[in-house]
């Protein structure tokens, strides 16, 4: 039916029906489409690239956004458009390494950045030794209402 309702709406606005995506099998069950069509908020649940930073360890044990405590040791990061609570997998485009972080406070505050991670997870993408790198994000998991 939905499928029927947006074919009429595009004839009515004199688009092509065939220039509506089609979600293809295998498509359609990557953790990124899951997501989309779970959630709904499918612009910020395409993987996304830019710089990303990490959190100074002076920030350990202070509040995040989520209300928790900053810890070092985890695999917390920070962004300003994706749901707090998702869990998302960072690559470092530079060396190929990954990680697995949960978006649990708002940044990083320059603008040329898309992430901060925790010290931890910076050693492991390998980014403690220049301070930045170039990322892409992809996210895994969005929790059910979860808004950015």
């Amino acid at each position: 039916m939905r499928r029927a309702m947006i074919a009429t709406l595009c004839l009515m606005l004199g688009m092509s029906v065939l220039a509506t995506p089609a979600i293809t099998k295998e498509a359609r069950h990557s953790p990124v489409v899951r997501a989309q069509q779970s959630q709904g908020h499918s612009q910020h649940l395409r993987p996304q690239r830019g710089r990303a930073s990490f959190y100074s360890t002076r920030f350990h044990g202070r509040r995040m956004a989520n209300g928790q405590r900053f810890n070092r040791h985890s695999n917390a990061a920070a962004s300003r458009t994706l749901p707090l609570g998702t869990r998302a997998r960072v690559k470092n485009l530079e060396n190929g390494r990954t990680a697995v972080v949960v978006i649990q406070d708002r940044g990083p505050r320059l603008r040329s950045r898309v992430l901060d991670v925790s010290p931890q997870v910076a050693t492991r993408l390998g980014i403690r030794e220049q301070g930045t790198a170039m990322v892409e994000i992809t996210p895994l998991e969005v929790p059910r209402g979860g808004r950015g």
